[in-house]
């Protein structure tokens, strides 16, 4: 836990939030990201992720769901 704080890049916080998403986040991440130096970078790829993800959702259950 004696590691100095690093900038985290967009891709690498996006890849992160992610694997945290589907549950598959490595404890090394994690620490790594809790000890980032700039949470704002998260904020943003989080917000991304958020967008990707409704838009997924309202894309699939349209296709499924028959229009009248």
């Amino acid at each position: 836990m004696s590691k100095s704080n690093k900038k985290i890049g967009f891709l690498t916080a996006f890849l992160s939030i992610m694997a945290a998403a589907i549950g598959v986040q490595k404890r090394e991440n994690m620490e790594r990201d809790l000890n980032a130096i700039n949470p704002i970078v998260f904020v943003f790829a989080a917000i991304l992720f958020l967008i990707i993800f409704i838009g997924s959702i309202i894309l699939v259950v349209n296709l499924v769901v028959p229009k009248q």
